[in-house]
């Protein structure tokens, strides 16, 4: 009797924060229930696979990262298909399948996906299911979910497919072969390869040519996808439109819909939900001395410890952000070597009292301090499984909850999938199933994902649901540390280093009675408020020693002042935005004092904020650049000085945005960036801001060169190329 095929095929991802890896695992693990095997592998994992040799099908699942970039654990793989020394059939073989991660609020939206795929299709690969780009600036899920769903006929069709192909040649060299040998018998394996398609039960190849019409999926022409729709025949999953924001302070009603209830039809309807995450971990306890574990932890990267020798509030009066100013003194760190436009880490805790909570929550007050250790489950099936790297072994529980979970993130639908095991109420089982399943994303998106509920937030939501230590271990991301601008320059300040930030404030929605301050923003603003000084003040008072927190260089090698010091350049940023260019200016300012003879360049700053008097950073500093000539051009607009409500700017006289500004300076501008090979920085808000000034620039071009949209998006896609418009953006 012939052995048994067992139809097989290849998972590979790229991940910069474990959400590609997460999905990709998931598929894996999936696979056992459609009478698959999954082959599952990192890009950068060069020893476990080979496309050049692989006759499965291949599913990729790939972020994108910074400024369009591939995750670190992709980037030679990226880099080793776009060797232009590959022939054109270098992949002819291959049939593959593409999930990309990215955010529309960037502008280079999942470009490490449509990289891999443009070349992929340049060296012959063939796409046997649609290309998703999920996006997170909408909610990921509302591509995921759908694009997951319809994966599994997909590969089995094409698993199908390639045995029908193999089949056929099979034939074909029998009767080649017959031909000189009459006697000539068909191979027993033919019969294996032809039984390939009953044993999985796929239908037939008609019913799987393009995917099924979901409500939720927009074409590819949409806003939400660029480019790469153009290049393939097939359809392109993106992202519908973004659901109606939580309100503030909403309150929970028993008749209308809410976090722990919901209405018709939903609450009438089934349900398509989540595959249950598998487990894969063990997790003990061992007594121990309480201990402080934070140092430990953190000095395994590589990290300074330095303290915040001073603290200033930039706003002022009723402003609606408060805006800090942080230095801190580096001078015991000589290696601390940071440039203008470079960026830096700070590693903050998670909040005692919500660690504390949480504890409470899980039942483990007495363990607290006690060692955890974990290790993987005999029996998991789960493909790949390991022990996190980020947590240490023998870590006491408190430390673990305090420095290497994200115990503040959005609970992913997986997340609530796996929390409806442990939840005893059958209505809150039935809602947390609402909230992961496709029927309820809505919902999942009004009450979850918009509102940032944690995942406290969540759990006092559904008091019966009595989650084991273990579950948040394998699905909570690790706790990542946050960037901020360096606003300072070295050779002005050569011992200090200075940031500014918002204090991040989420307000109270349904799931949350009260707002909160974000996490490190919050935590900082804890530290330094003793001996805060405010602008009036010369020099704080305080006698109490100097906070220190941990940070960690993140150079940025393209986002700086340009080489040339006679080269012009234009800085964009409003509000924080401005920080960057404080350093930019500082280092520009020391430059002509060093070197009084030599030519620079022009330097423009278009500046934006609410009020004059309330929250314009730098005011002074800013002014004194322009007094002494280090900048030449200063063009500040206020956004609510002025106006009545909401209503536009009566003139352009008074521009309101830092876009309307740029368009008074229309020809100046695109003079400097198309004729006199300036640059153009941009730091700030993603989600606005550098939407609206990509748009502008892109009309300035279009009016001052007289061409039509897509050459001017030729024309910016040029300066981008040539790292000539450059941006620092955040979401």
């Amino acid at each position: 009797m012939p052995c048994e095929v067992k139809p097989r095929f290849v998972v590979l991802y790229g991940s910069q924060k474990g959400q590609a890896q997460s999905i990709a695992e998931s598929i894996a693990d999936e696979a056992k229930e459609h009478g698959l095997v999954a082959d599952l592998c990192c890009l950068n994992q060069n020893e476990k696979y080979s496309l050049e040799k692989e006759c499965a099908p291949v599913v990729f699942v790939v972020s994108t990262t910074g400024d369009g970039e591939p995750p670190d654990n992709a980037l030679k793989f990226v880099k080793r298909i776009k060797k232009k020394t590959l022939s054109p059939d270098h992949y002819k073989h291959l049939l593959y399948a593409l999930l990309g991660l990215g955010d529309t609020n960037y502008a280079n939206f999942c470009n490490c996906g449509k990289t891999i795929e443009r070349r992929l299709q340049e060296l012959g690969a063939k796409q046997f299911y649609p290309t998703g780009y999920a996006d997170d600036g909408v909610g990921l899920e509302l591509v995921i979910d759908p694009w997951l769903e319809g994966l599994w006929n997909a590969i089995k069709s094409a698993l199908s497919k390639m045995a029908s192909d193999m089949t056929a040649q099979l034939y074909q060299n029998v009767e080649d072969s017959a031909q000189e040998k009459p006697d000539s018998t068909l191979p027993d394996v033919q019969l294996n390869l032809l039984s390939i398609a009953d044993k999985q039960n796929c239908e037939p190849d008609s019913k799987h040519a393009s995917p099924l019409a979901i409500s939720d999926v927009r074409p590819a022409s949409s806003p939400g996808s660029t480019g790469l729709a153009s290049q393939s025949t097939s359809t392109v999953f993106t992202s519908a439109p973004k659901t109606q924001a939580c309100s503030e302070g909403a309150p929970f009603v028993s008749l209308a819909a809410s976090l722990r209830s919901s209405l018709p039809p939903l609450s009438e309807s089934s349900l398509n939900i989540p595959a249950l995450p598998l487990p894969y971990l063990d997790v003990t306890f061992q007594e121990a001395d309480a201990a402080e574990q934070a140092v430990e932890i953190l000095n395994k990267e590589t990290l300074y410890q330095v303290p915040i020798s001073k603290a200033v509030q930039l706003s002022k009066g009723d402003s609606v952000k408060t805006a800090l100013l942080l230095e801190l003194d580096i001078s015991a760190c000589p290696s601390m070597t940071y440039q203008p436009g470079d960026s830096f880490d700070v590693f903050c805790p998670n909040r005692a009292e919500d660690v504390d909570q949480l504890v409470h929550r899980l039942g483990l007050q007495d363990q607290k301090n006690h060692r955890v250790q974990i290790t993987l489950r005999e029996d998991t099936k789960k493909k790949g499984a390991q022990v996190p790297s980020h947590i240490p072994q023998n870590i006491s529980l408190l430390s673990l909850l305090t420095w290497c979970l994200e115990i503040r993130s959005i609970p992913k639908k997986a997340f609530l999938r796996a929390l409806v095991e442990h939840t005893s109420d059958s209505g809150q089982r039935r809602r947390l199933q609402e909230l992961c399943s496709k029927q309820g994303a809505a919902d999942y998106n009004l009450y979850v994902r918009d509102s940032s509920l944690s995942v406290s937030e969540l759990l006092a939501a559904f008091p019966s649901c009595s989650p084991p230590l273990n579950l948040l271990i394998e699905l909570l991301p690790r706790l990542q540390p946050r960037p901020y601008s360096a606003a300072s320059s070295r050779l002005k300040h050569p011992e200090k280093l200075r940031f500014v930030f918002n204090m991040v404030e989420f307000p109270a929605c349904s799931g949350r009675p009260a707002g909160r301050r974000g996490l490190c923003t919050g935590w900082l603003f804890d530290l330094v408020i003793p001996g805060l000084v405010f602008p009036e003040k010369a020099e704080s008072s305080s006698s109490l020693p100097l906070p220190k927190i941990h940070v960690s260089l993140r150079p940025n090698c393209s986002f700086r002042p340009p080489s040339d010091p006679s080269v012009t350049f234009i800085m964009i940023g409003p509000g924080t935005g401005v920080a960057p260019f404080i350093g930019f200016l500082q280092q520009r300012e020391e430059e002509k004092k060093e070197n009084p003879e030599a030519e620079f360049g022009e330097t423009w700053l278009f500046f934006g904020c609410r009020y004059r008097d309330r929250d314009y950073l730098f005011r002074e500093e800013l002014e004194d650049f322009v007094s002494s000539g280090t900048l030449n051009h200063l063009k500040v607009c206020f956004s609510k000085e002025h106006m009545k409500d909401e209503e536009e700017p009566t003139s352009a006289a008074q521009p309101r945005y830092v876009q309307h500004n740029l368009l008074l300076y229309c020809q100046q501008v695109t003079d400097i960036l198309l004729r006199q090979n300036g640059y153009i920085y941009v730091c700030g808000d993603a989600k606005n801001m550098a939407k609206d000034v990509n748009e502008t620039l892109m009309e300035m071009i279009k009016t001052e060169l007289q061409v039509d949209q897509l050459e001017a998006m030729k024309a910016l896609a040029r300066l981008r190329e040539e790292k000539r418009y450059l941006q620092d953006i955040w979401a």
